[in-house]
């Protein structure tokens, strides 16, 4: 497979490096949609837009198989890598490595494509090119309301991680991905002077008190194995020292590494909350706005994944991926079928380690052979289909 990747390498390469220099925010991704369809179409391929944004294609006769995902938006995030081809939109770039994810599935379905039309690939394979994962809870439910997954048995995915080098691929069966929340709680109470807080409703000493002990209370009302976790990121009460405010807001998320636990834990939040608060004698608003649920690697498809690898990398190029805290909408789509999220090594051996989310995150664009001739790999096993 690696053999097809190199003829086109250059070109995708260029291609990446155009998404990447014209970045667009989740939902605002047209130019991205139009250069993705107009390459697919340059294949001879005939790619279907969805509402708004994104596309899918289809690639072979008969029976769906196999689907392939990527996601197409960038981040608002300033860039500060002083690339010849850094993104010209202010504020915009690509620092999740999702124009590396649409540049990989662009080059799988080119060479699908010329399977297919020599009568090689044996079955029909979706490439599917969503908008707004970076936006809870993800562009992935509109995606599937459309109806995108119906008819399909499998799918894949691939994320890049620059702490595997090129030539590397991560796997592991299992949550490899985890459910993210956003949690916000009001506290209003009567305020007053800090020398006589018998006469107040304390609610900083409230907010405190919740920062505390909301998370240690879930970590013992729900099985530890889980991973459950409550970090709080913003709090906020008061404006002078000698006065107990009148009002006062914190923030953070939770995250969970087991879905059954995931949605138990959103149930018990609200009765935490108002359990620990309630000596206090504070109001309590809280918002608990559901993310996405764990991403759930299934054996079959993670085996697909590692069978695809080994042969075009080699048995040492497989290493376990660490679980990640992080949330991923494609998510809802292995609650829907069952699936694979691939971790595509992106860090050039020897080279800094840099990280998702920072402006100066640079991969290693050889990453992009790699993920073609492993995902192509794996969608030709599936078209003919073999499990793994």
């Amino acid at each position: 497979m690696r053999r097809s990747v190199a003829p086109i390498l250059g070109e995708l390469i260029a291609f990446r490096r155009d998404l990447h220099r014209h970045p667009e925010l989740s939902t605002k991704e047209f130019r991205t949609t139009d250069r993705i369809v107009e390459v697919l179409a340059d294949a001879g391929l005939a790619p279907v837009r969805l509402d708004g944004t994104g596309a899918y294609v289809d690639i072979g006769e008969g029976p769906l198989r196999l689907a392939l995902r990527a996601d197409i938006d960038a981040l608002p995030v300033l860039e500060e890598t002083n690339l010849g081809y850094a993104s010209v939109n202010t504020g915009i770039t690509h620092a999740c490595g999702h124009d590396i994810h649409t540049t990989v599935m662009v080059g799988v379905a080119q060479i699908l494509a010329a399977f297919a039309a020599a009568g090689e690939l044996g079955g029909r394979v979706r490439v599917i090119f969503q908008p707004a994962e970076e936006v809870m809870p993800g562009g992935a439910l509109g995606v599937i309301k459309q109806g995108v997954l119906e008819g399909v048995p499998r799918i894949l995915a691939l994320h890049c991680d620059p702490r595997i080098d090129v030539g590397q691929v991560g796997t592991r069966i299992g949550a490899i991905t985890s459910a993210s929340d956003t949690v916000r709680i009001e506290l209003t109470g009567r305020g007053g002077h800090t020398s006589r807080p018998h006469l107040t409703e304390d609610l900083v000493f409230a907010l405190a008190e919740i920062a505390v002990s909301v998370p240690a209370v879930l970590s013992r009302r729900i099985d530890v194995r889980s991973g459950v976790s409550v970090v709080w990121g913003q709090m906020h009460a008061g404006s002078a020292p000698n006065a107990i405010p009148g009002h006062g807001f914190m923030s953070g998320t939770m995250r969970c590494l087991d879905a059954e636990a995931w949605y138990a834990a959103g149930e018990l939040l609200d009765d935490v909350v108002r359990q620990v608060a309630a000596p206090f004698g504070v109001d309590v608003t809280l918002e608990h706005t559901r993310g996405v649920p764990p991403v759930i690697n299934t054996d079959a498809e993670t085996s697909l994944i590692e069978a695809a690898a080994r042969a075009e990398l080699g048995e040492d190029a497989i290493v376990l991926a660490p679980q990640s805290m992080g949330g991923e909408d494609f998510a809802w789509m292995t609650q829907a079928v069952p699936g694979a999220l691939m971790r595509l090594g992106t860090r050039t051996p020897g080279g800094e380690t840099y990280d998702l989310h920072r402006g100066d995150y640079n991969p290693d664009e050889l990453a992009i052979s790699t993920g073609v001739a492993v995902m192509a790999a794996a969608a030709v096993r599936a078209a003919r289909g073999l499990r793994h």
